[in-house]
């Protein structure tokens, strides 16, 4: 039981240094430069690493109680998801869609009183729907590190998995090592969150050029990273060709 739980106290730590892997952190970052606050910012790495335990936890179950394989091709196409997201998140970044959403269709209570609508009047449907897509807004920037979190769960499961099965024979020790891992990851996306907002946070009234620049960096950041990726894995490890190598890491 002594030897048993130094090894969970050592996935929780692994899950912590899981949590640094540079995809991560550049994904998050992303995001966490839209924010102000370290509380926000914590719940956005918590959410992030809530996803990837999901993900992890129930693949990982998958692999070691059913022996699942998982083919050459799938795998990369698990990874290729992950570079497909950092490309996205650049580009959404750079853009600036989501802020102008949410600027566009988020109401403020600094802003002139709303007009009297006959139509919206007569029509109930019609004066609710801006409210409606607020809140739809509002579902999405809370639950986009979420799914974001699943989706880099995906390219990380199967080496979890396996790792854990050459160390554990005890399958549902096994699983409860993922589970601990995960907690880990949890626990050091919120660390790594809070320090990225912190900076952020403090110099959002006096430096706001440079909070405006750390966003464009980081969303040059992920698309570069994203396209890097896409290239070894379609390329390089073979995705795009007829004959994928695939080493799960």
């Amino acid at each position: 039981m002594v030897s048993f739980a130094a090894i969970l106290a050592l996935g929780f730590l692994l899950g912590m240094r899981h949590a640094t892997d540079p995809d991560h952190v550049i994904a998050i970052t992303t995001i966490v430069t839209k924010q102000r606050g370290i509380a926000k910012a914590g719940l956005i790495g918590a959410l992030w690493g809530l996803g990837h335990t999901f993900t992890i936890f129930v693949v990982g179950t998958l692999i070691i109680l059913f022996q699942v394989s998982i083919p050459p091709r799938v795998g990369l196409s698990m990874e290729f998801a992950v570079a497909a997201m950092l490309i996205l998140l650049g580009i959404l970044n750079l853009t600036g869609v989501l802020v102008w959403f949410q600027r566009r269709f988020t109401p403020t209570s600094t802003g002139p009183a709303p007009s009297i609508d006959r139509d919206a009047e007569l029509s109930p449907t019609l004066a609710s729907t801006p409210d409606r897509i607020s809140q739809k807004i509002r579902l999405f920037y809370i639950f986009r590190p979420l799914v974001i979190g699943i989706v880099h769960g995906l390219a990380g499961s199967a080496a979890v998995a396996l790792l854990v099965m050459t160390s554990i024979r005890d399958p549902w020790w096994a699983i409860a090592y993922l589970l601990i891992f995960g907690i880990g990851t949890v626990a050091g996306m919120m660390l790594i969150t809070g320090v990225i907002a912190a900076p952020l946070t403090f110099t959002a009234g006096k430096c706001a050029g440079w909070n405006r620049s750390m966003a464009v960096a980081s969303g040059l950041l992920s698309l570069g990273f994203g396209l890097f990726l896409t290239y070894q894995i379609g390329f390089v490890q073979g995705l795009f060709s007829s004959h994928p190598r695939w080493t799960p890491r």
